[in-house]
């Protein structure tokens, strides 16, 4: 029978539709990556295709803009918005408006054209995610800038118009709407109950176990239990923390660990499946360290949001988390033998003009 479930976070409705309960093989899929290595601006090379490099892991002696990167972060070519102007707002009546500014930056995640995260040995992981806090820390220091918005596309269906493995990130002077939601919510469940919801969470998601998809000491991989899509996946760090740029570097791997774990158990269990995963984070200027808890949300794109959903707020999912929870843990998973190590020495901090 058909379960109406409450997000316990924003209040939502989600119908766990277990008459219409699809098994992982059911669901038809785009065929990812697709094949446009010729003329790949990201691939090792090509490195004057894109705009100059803002920051990069390299082999010693190696310059900027050159071979010899492992990561490396570039301005989007095309970016949705721009470093130049000031965040003045004009009315006009009802309407406000601001200058797009903002800034727009692409993490090259590997050289390997053909592989993505859940492919990735740890240590490459590792330096993504040093990447990725680089760049998060570094535009904070922007008065201009509220809030940065850490996500990935993975194939074409979720978004992604290149192939070649890369994450972007976009820092914004305002806050986004579905940030603020979970802002607004975490702080209201706070003053009830003295204590974040995101732990609440943690705790009775590690007591029940149905959910758990995988753990290691500092973060745990769970089907949240109104999952609005079908293997939605979060990952949460186990002790409370509201900002992701405030993760310590002892928590690097074990982070790395805890994603190429989930990505490689849902490209598995799914067939390499196109994805969005998003950082949810607590903005740059904002003090909501009590109440929030910094997440990474993924979302397979498996099925297509349509009228009852857009029409309703509803969404309608046909694997219950559970039944996902259980497919995603039976996936075998070795890693450590089945990848090779990468070689070669971590560079910190080239930074290019």
């Amino acid at each position: 029978m058909p379960e109406l479930r409450k997000d316990p976070l924003n209040r939502r409705w989600v119908i766990i539709s277990s008459e219409r309960a699809a098994r992982p093989t059911d669901f038809k899929l785009e065929t990812v990556p697709v094949n446009d290595i010729d003329k790949c601006p990201f691939c090792e090379g090509r490195e004057t295709q894109t705009p100059p490099e803002i920051f990069a892991f390299r082999r010693p002696g190696t310059a900027p803009n050159t071979p010899g990167w492992r990561v490396r972060v570039v301005s989007n070519k095309f970016p949705a918005l721009r470093i130049e102007g000031d965040t003045e707002r004009t009315n006009v009546g009802i309407f406000s408006r601001m200058d797009g500014v903002g800034a727009h930056e692409v993490i090259v995640e590997t050289t390997e054209h053909h592989s993505h995260l859940g492919l990735l040995p740890v240590d490459q992981l590792a330096d993504v995610i040093r990447a990725y806090l680089n760049r998060y820390r570094d535009l904070k220091g922007d008065p201009r800038f509220e809030y940065a918005l850490l996500f990935r596309n993975h194939g074409r269906t979720a978004g992604a118009s290149l192939s070649h493995p890369h994450s972007q990130l976009i820092a914004l002077p305002v806050v986004p709407k579905r940030a603020r939601e979970e802002l607004e919510a975490a702080e209201r469940y706070f003053g009830r109950q003295g204590q974040c919801i995101y732990c609440a969470m943690l705790t009775q998601e590690e007591d029940a176990r149905e959910r758990v998809v995988w753990q290691n000491e500092h973060f745990i991989v769970l089907e949240p239990y109104a999952s609005r899509f079908p293997f939605e996946t979060w990952i949460l760090p186990k002790v409370h923390q509201a900002d992701f740029g405030s993760l310590a570097p002892e928590l690097e791997v074990p982070l790395a660990q805890s994603l190429r774990e989930t990505l490689y158990r849902l490209h598995t269990c799914l067939n390499n499946p196109p994805y969005n995963f998003i950082v949810h984070t607590s903005p740059y200027r904002n003090g909501t360290a009590h109440a929030y808890h910094w997440h990474i949300e993924i979302i397979p794109r498996l099925t297509q949001v349509a009228g009852f959903e857009w029409g309703s707020g509803f969404y309608i999912n046909t694997v219950p988390p559970e039944d996902a929870a259980r497919y995603l843990r039976e996936v075998t998973s070795d890693l450590e033998t089945i990848l090779p190590r990468v070689e070669g020495v971590r560079v910190h901090g080239e930074v290019g003009d």
